[in-house]
């Protein structure tokens, strides 16, 4: 039961800083690529893979403390749907060209992102156990 209140809040809370981020004014490039939303998916590509990799090679995160950061928070913050629908309505508005340029921007910095979170994650779990980083995943 536990679980589902970390869930809960960590949802809340991960809506609530999306809400937050959504709407401040960053400039989104002539209106045309929504710079909020792909900030929103990159920084939360970002720390999903920190947060995971970190729990799964070393760290000691409580199951239910995961649960509400990694599928609570993570989860309301990040948002694929809302970059399928600016997506389309960028393609509705006829705009293709931006669509596919923010739908690739998605794709790449989303990925590497993550790829720096694992890199990241695992360079600090090296240094705390004083292990090298090619034998991390070996446990």
């Amino acid at each position: 039961m536990k679980k589902y209140f970390f869930i809960g809040l960590g949802g809340f809370l991960g809506a609530i800083l999306r809400f937050l981020v959504k709407t401040a004014p960053i400039n989104n490039l002539g209106n045309m690529i929504p710079v909020n939303t792909l900030f929103i998916n990159v920084t939360g590509s970002f720390l999903l893979a920190l947060i995971t990799t970190a729990a799964l090679e070393g760290f000691k995160i409580s199951t239910d403390l995961k649960l509400g950061i990694c599928t609570g928070f993570l989860g309301a913050y990040t948002t694929f749907s809302t970059l399928c629908k600016e997506s389309s309505e960028l393609i509705y508005k006829s705009h293709s060209l931006y669509s596919l340029t923010y739908i690739l921007y998605s794709a790449f910095l989303g990925l590497t992102a993550a790829y720096l979170g694992v890199i990241i994650a695992r360079t600090a779990v090296s240094k705390l156990y004083n292990r090298t980083v090619e034998n991390l995943g070996e446990n």
